[in-house]
């Protein structure tokens, strides 16, 4: 399949500490590719290089087939790309209604059109229309960060640690909303710590340890072989249960 976002060799630092040391990545157009690894691997910093909101100290990030190093965030949102950070981002202090209006100002959709996309996708959300965002339970405030994110009709969706705080059957609610998502032809870059649920959606997964990615491959593959991937050796057994829940990444 063709790839809509490509790194080739991104290497990124914070002052004079360097987090990835020379990132290879390719995501096919129309995939969800779940992207796991321990702790400090490096993984939230990848996404924040692909969305503009850190500038890679080398090497090459393509999006759509174009060079897109240096872009602004909000360049590279008007070319299809969004992302979910990790914390879900949404005002606190504005409505649900406020929130996606504000949301959908940079694109061409009416405010029913926003409404409409948003309230089919997540009904519980207008019921709680007129509600602060911040007075929300976490698993609703990630709705609407995640309908926030869906009413700018993107081409690529970066979502950064979607179960963070989330109760098991939450999270397990929004991935089968991602996977409807891909369906409709959104490619969908996950970090998650549940790698048991961001497996069972995807349709490749990566293994970032180190600041690079070391692997790459069907989820299968990628869930016989996490143990070792991770801690260099054999947990033993499947790690689609409690450990697999259970394991940082």
């Amino acid at each position: 399949m063709a790839a809509i976002l490509e790194l080739q060799d991104v290497h990124a630092a914070y002052g004079r500490i360097e987090v990835l040391h020379g990132v290879d990545l390719t995501v096919p157009r129309g995939a969800v590719v779940a992207l796991l690894g321990p702790n400090g691997a490096g993984k939230s910093t990848l996404m924040k290089v692909c969305s503009g909101r850190m500038r890679a100290t080398s090497g090459h990030v393509h999006l759509g087939g174009s060079h897109v190093n240096g872009a602004a965030p909000d360049a590279l949102a008007r070319a299809g790309l969004c992302m979910i950070p990790e914390g879900r981002g949404v005002f606190p202090n504005l409505t649900v209604a406020e929130n996606l209006r504000l949301s959908g100002l940079a694109g061409q959709a009416t405010t029913a059109q926003i409404y409409e996309t948003a309230f089919t996708r997540f009904p519980r959300l207008a019921e709680r229309y007129d509600q602060l965002a911040g007075s929300m339970s976490g698993g609703e405030q990630q709705m609407l960060a995640m309908a926030r994110a869906l009413v700018t009709n993107p081409a690529v969706l970066l979502v950064d640690e979607l179960s963070m705080g989330l109760a098991p059957l939450i999270v397990r609610e929004l991935y089968e909303v991602l996977a409807q998502i891909a369906e409709q032809g959104v490619t969908v870059v996950a970090v998650e710590q549940f790698a048991d649920m961001a497996l069972a959606v995807a349709d490749f997964a990566a293994v970032m340890t180190h600041g690079r990615v070391v692997a790459f491959d069907e989820p299968g593959v990628v869930r016989r072989d996490l143990a070792e991937l991770y801690l260099g050796g054999d947990l033993g057994g499947d790690l689609g249960g409690d450990l697999g829940r259970a394991m940082p990444v």
